[in-house]
């Protein structure tokens, strides 16, 4: 048994690695992406224009706008002179948001009278508008702490840490959700033009009159991509520490025993398509019909708590949830195996669920 299953993993390796194309497109992708979505996919919002209308001529007015000229998240500032201007610039798209500050604005603030500015958002970037919103009180926030300081010296401030992440680098959060969904990818690639190579190379037939059984063949189509997909992996977390500088805090040897178990069961995802399917364009399509609503319910994008409930109790099946949470403690808070285990044993279930699955398909299949 041995004997026959050496031969079929060696032959599955040769049949990904000896054409120059595949090791291409095995190494290069995964690389490429990871550069690519580590500063594109991020929720931050910097370099943007800001309208000013400051009909204020005063220093309180002035130095408000001095803070957000002064902030990262704006480049650009354009100075308007009425009102009627904020319609068009809004609707051009020339500034994400306006801020307004009225006439008696420091006249107000002077004579200890509460003073309003008004900040116009473009609506229709919702998630950008939102997140310049909470950059504005924050900027806001900080002005009015400097007038009361002024104001009343030796007062009491407010000191914030931001644990795990202290300076709110966004790579941080984004490098260690890129190795999950990468590695999906690659395992699920690679067990899922698996079989479907075989059918439409023609060399399907030959594996069943082989002396192989059923299960040794899955055993022998799972192994290489396993080896195969924990290499990028591992390659993909030296590229994020090394070169894209994201802190590793934890344990190496627990991150790639949870990747193992982990990849088991997209393994089975994967040789379940590549049984359904007749041709390798059936099983990209198949595997793609996977990995887009797995990668939405892992909580990459959102918080599954804000998630309705019932969605909620969907993503329980997906294994990227969990190896999601595993990989970002691993990264930046070093978890205890404790934990991890907590993360690992419903993978382990999972993986039971869709590898049985794929060898009752690929039985049946085979009828």
């Amino acid at each position: 048994m041995f004997r026959r299953l050496r031969a079929l993993i060696i032959k599955e390796l040769l049949a990904n690695l000896r054409d120059r194309k595949s090791r291409v497109i095995l190494i290069v992708p995964p690389v490429i992406q990871l550069f690519i979505f580590s500063f594109a996919a991020t929720q931050e919002v910097k370099n943007q224009t800001l309208a000013v209308l400051n009909l204020d001529r005063g220093r309180p007015a002035l130095t408000l706008v001095q803070d957000f000229a002064a902030a990262a998240t704006f480049r650009d500032l354009i100075y308007l002179q009425r009102a009627e201007d904020i319609p068009d610039i809004i609707d051009r798209e020339q500034a994400i948001a306006v801020l307004w500050i009225p006439e008696d604005f420091s006249r107000n603030l002077e004579a200890g009278r509460a003073a309003q500015a008004s900040f116009i958002l473009d609506g229709r970037k919702t998630n950008s508008a939102q997140i310049v919103q909470g950059y504005a009180l924050r900027i806001l926030t900080t002005y009015r702490s400097q007038l009361t300081a002024a104001r009343q010296p030796g007062g009491v401030s407010l000191a914030t840490r931001n644990w795990f992440n202290p300076n709110l680098d966004f790579r941080w959060y984004t490098v260690p959700s890129l190795v999950c969904i990468l590695t999906t990818v690659i395992g699920l690639l690679v067990t899922g033009l698996s079989i479907a190579r075989e059918r439409e190379m023609g060399t399907f037939e030959q594996l069943l009159v082989s002396p192989l059984h059923p299960l040794e063949i899955l055993i022998g189509k799972a192994l290489p991509a396993l080896l195969i997909a924990m290499i990028e992996g591992a390659l993909i977390v030296v590229v994020g520490v090394f070169i894209l500088q994201v802190p590793f805090n934890g344990s190496l040897s627990l991150l790639f025993a949870s990747m193992a178990v982990f990849l088991l069961a997209i393994i089975g995802i994967g040789l379940f398509v590549s049984s359904l399917s007749m041709t390798q364009q059936q099983a990209v399509l198949g595997a793609f019909m996977f990995l887009v609503p797995a990668v939405i319910l892992s909580g990459f994008a959102s918080p599954i708590e804000n998630m309705p409930d019932w969605l909620q109790t969907i993503s329980y099946g997906n294994p990227l949830r969990y190896f999601m949470t595993i990989v970002r403690g691993v990264f930046l808070k070093n978890v205890s195996g404790e934990i991890i285990w907590t993360q690992t044993w419903p993978m382990a279930l999972i993986a039971c669920g869709t590898l049985s699955a794929a060898t009752w398909l690929f039985k049946k299949r085979m009828e």
